[in-house]
């Protein structure tokens, strides 16, 4: 399928943005969140880009069959490693390694992303997420797809001599959340125990009952948390 994206920006620190829930590459101009983060574009400290996601198809797809969500997932995968990352680092530099962000879905694409590639990407800034991928699929099926592509499985078993390591050295893990409507803190906190127990240095914030699972707020949040990395 035709896989379009956006770039922002002339220089700087590349950012990868998944969108949330079934939204395409062009959700975070429309709801501003591009807008939140100009100053760190139009300074050149940060080079934005986009994409499209294949949720309609996999994680949201009802009809589906929970293999064909997963095999969408790997393949997706796949498109970001061979085709996405390629041409971040052809206009970023051959050694650049990407920032992920996303807010609700978007949060576990970017989070999924980084801690498989952590070689290619240097942190994730994931917000109002869920890393549990069987809070999208039928808990009774089971198969590789499943496995490499639920964070809350695979981290609690990573004990190897490479991705270990260089999670350990990490610099810029955020997971974030509000506590208001329609977040869901608990999801977040489980990532973040999961990290802990695994000697993985990452920022858990949980922001106030007033906080919901909404624009306003991942507009607030991306700025004030790339200020950290790239201000």
């Amino acid at each position: 399928m035709d896989m379009p994206l956006v770039a922002y920006g002339h220089a700087g620190y590349p950012l990868l943005m998944f969108p949330t829930a079934a939204a395409d590459y062009l959700e975070y101009e429309r709801f501003y969140l591009v807008d939140a983060i100009k100053w760190f574009i139009e300074n050149g400290l940060i080079r934005a880009y986009s994409i499209n996601s294949v949720n309609k198809y996999s994680l949201l797809n009802r009809e589906s069959h929970p293999g064909w969500k997963v095999e969408m997932l790997a393949r997706y995968d796949s498109y970001i490693m061979e085709e996405v990352l390629p041409l971040i680092r052809n206009e970023c530099g051959p050694d650049a390694r990407p920032l992920t962000t996303g807010a609700s879905l978007g949060a576990f694409l970017a989070a999924n992303t980084y801690f498989k590639h952590s070689d290619n990407f240097r942190g994730t800034i994931a917000m109002s997420g869920s890393y549990d991928i069987y809070n999208y699929l039928d808990k009774g099926y089971y198969d590789d797809n499943v496995y490499f592509n639920n964070p809350a499985m695979y981290l609690k078993n990573l004990n190897d001599d490479y991705h270990l390591p260089r999670l350990r050295q990490a610099d810029s893990i955020v997971i974030v959340t509000g506590q208001g409507s329609y977040e869901a803190p608990d999801r977040s906190r489980e990532l973040s125990g999961i990290l802990h127990s695994k000697g993985i240095p990452h920022l858990l914030e949980l922001w106030g009952h007033d906080v919901a699972h909404d624009w306003p707020w991942w507009r607030k949040m991306l700025p004030h948390y790339l200020g950290r990395f790239v201000g």
